[in-house]
């Protein structure tokens, strides 16, 4: 006898099939929409770094302001010089953390930011003239109150004054930890100074409670203490020698020099 159409085998079969054709479809499509995903990825990168460097504008070519004004390269943190290793256009420093030829593991009082693992070598992005840049954009990232967060860090070509900090990703409280994202906020790092005079590696710049002073202290967030705490952990990993700290050090010496020369031809005008 004939089973109707209503029997538990056909309602299996036709609901095994449904499932084996939507799963084809939803495939098809996530591979199909892949590469307009990195296209969206990538560009969403560049207008952030763009931003923090104080360069985008809306309506904006973003492909052709990034080109005409920024200049990618990597570094390999341990020294702060830069390779050609890698194409820093392509470059992931995420990848390069989980791949043990080119990343390390932390633990203890080094992993500060929560990181776990970090990459030996991490891109940059210079601004203007990449061998005298006007700004540095620096990558930074680590953990948060309720997960990693992910931002930028640009610096003036003194590889010391702060010009702007942004985060991209992250999933702070809105109204507390995601106050990160203010403009009020943000806009209080312009000017501020990484290093003291010691001119040692360790960074100086703090995210204080309350109300800062000074041009290395910031600003607390209100009743946001761990993700300040968060802040302050991922710069102090990222602009010390595990991080940017070798990098950073050549353009400060670079200032230094600078200075010496000046003070030389000063003594010689007086002594002449």
């Amino acid at each position: 006898m004939a089973q109707g159409n209503n029997s538990i085998k056909k309602i299996l079969i036709v609901a095994f099939s449904l499932c084996i054709v939507c799963s084809v479809i939803v495939s098809t499509a996530a591979v199909a929409l892949r590469p307009m995903q990195q296209l969206n990825q990538e560009l969403d990168r560049k207008t952030n770094i763009l931003n923090v460097a104080r360069l985008y504008e809306p309506g904006m070519d973003i492909e052709q302001a990034f080109r005409e004004q920024i200049t990618a390269r990597v570094v390999e943190l341990e020294t702060g010089d830069y390779t050609d290793q890698f194409d820093a256009d392509t470059f992931d420093g995420f990848e390069a953390a989980r791949d043990p030829a080119t990343g390390r593991t932390l633990s203890g009082p080094r992993d500060i930011a929560g990181l776990s693992r970090v990459e030996n070598y991490a891109a940059v992005y210079l601004v203007g003239d990449p061998e005298d840049p006007e700004q540095i954009v620096l990558p930074i990232r680590g953990q948060g109150l309720w997960g990693r967060m992910m931002g930028f860090l640009s610096v003036e070509g003194d590889g010391n004054t702060i010009v702007s900090i942004t985060y991209y990703d992250h999933s702070e409280t809105p109204g507390l930890g995601a106050e990160v994202n203010n403009p009020r906020w943000q806009s209080q790092w312009e000017g501020k100074e990484i290093f003291d005079e010691e001119g040692d590696l360790n960074p100086a710049i703090r995210v204080v409670k309350g109300s800062g002073s000074g041009v290395h202290e910031v600003d607390g967030l209100s009743g946001a203490t761990l993700t300040a705490n968060g802040v302050n952990n991922m710069l102090q990993f990222w602009l010390s020698p595990e991080g940017f700290g070798e990098y950073l050090a050549r353009f400060r010496s670079g200032v230094d020099q600078e200075d010496a020369q000046e003070a030389d031809v000063e003594l010689e005008a007086e002594g002449a």
